[in-house]
């Protein structure tokens, strides 16, 4: 599988495993950890959490995995996420849901995010969405603490608009390497408003989470589900894929911005619809046919 690079020490495979609902596979530590050596088998070494994640119990269960096999840390790269406060039984002390980017919350959330998953660092830690109320000298002062002290390696942002990436990277030591966005054939926002174009200017390649928007596509009935369904299906039979959903990878694979999508599945089959799509290009007629699906209009 294609690696793409982010740093000069660092690469993330082009399909990225997610692990937001991996409290609710409900595998045991030895299922979980076959499974993530199955995933490096098929070329995925990037695994992606979020510390609120299954309400704070998804960053223990993969760290319970882990624990099985230590040596299978420097096989991969773990990313994760802070800044996004819940209620939870997990944190009987959050009394709200809110954001929290002040530097006591980061470090702390760090430390614990390094104790849940059973490492001595993270390879990139990002700010899960941008906090109306941020401090960009005390996040950068954050960052550089645990940089500083080899807890992590890299940073980047989740949910940010193109200002806010500019503006909180313009008070750090380092470049933040990426920007994990929303992105599929049924989400438009982040070609239409620019965030697209500024991870293309500044090298940046994007994460994309929910790249199948969710899987309404497969089966929803509202006229955007059918017509974007409608145009899957034809190019799908164009280029021999085995379902839509490898349509939707390829046609994320086909943009030049390095996306990398997050499957966010336990299940092999699922997950290997990835794999297998990124070994298709779309012709600009068929990535402009699904595009224009859905925007429900023709380009001028």
């Amino acid at each position: 599988m294609q690696r793409i690079q982010l740093a000069e020490d660092l690469e993330f495979s082009r399909v990225i495993h997610g692990l937001w609902r991996l409290n609710e596979w409900n595998y045991s530590d030895g299922e979980l950890l076959n499974l993530i050596e199955w995933c490096i088998s098929q070329g995925i070494t990037t695994f992606d959490h979020a510390d609120i994640y299954g309400s704070y119990t998804c960053e223990k269960l993969f760290g319970g995995a882990l624990s099985l096999s230590p040596s299978i840390r420097e096989r991969i790269e773990i990313v994760t996420k802070c800044g996004i406060v819940i209620e939870s039984p997990e944190r009987p002390g959050n009394k709200s849901h809110h954001y929290n980017t002040s530097k006591s919350h980061i470090l702390a959330s760090a430390e614990q995010s390094l104790l849940n998953l059973n490492t001595d660092y993270l390879d990139v830690l990002l700010i899960h969405r941008q906090d109306p109320l941020m401090d960009p000298e005390a996040v950068a002062e954050a960052f550089h603490a645990l940089k500083s002290s080899g807890k992590v390696r890299y940073f980047g942002v989740s949910n940010f608009k193109a200002h806010q990436y500019r503006m909180l990277e313009s008070y750090l030591d380092e470049p933040l390497i990426t920007n994990q966005i929303e992105i599929s054939a049924y989400e438009l926002e982040h070609f239409h408003d620019g965030t697209l174009d500024f991870c293309q200017e500044k090298r940046i390649p994007p994460m994309a989470w929910s790249p199948l928007a969710g899987g309404s596509v497969f089966t929803g009935q509202s006229d955007k589900d059918v017509r974007i369904r409608t145009a899957l299906i034809s190019v799908q039979e164009e280029i021999g894929a085995a379902s839509i959903d490898e349509v939707m990878y390829a046609w994320l694979f086909t943009h030049p911005a390095d996306i990398m999508p997050i499957v966010g599945s336990g299940k092999q089959n699922r997950i290997s619809a990835a794999v297998r799509a990124s070994a298709y290009k779309l012709s600009h007629d068929q990535w402009f046919r699904i595009y224009t699906a859905v925007q429900g209009y023709d380009i001028p």
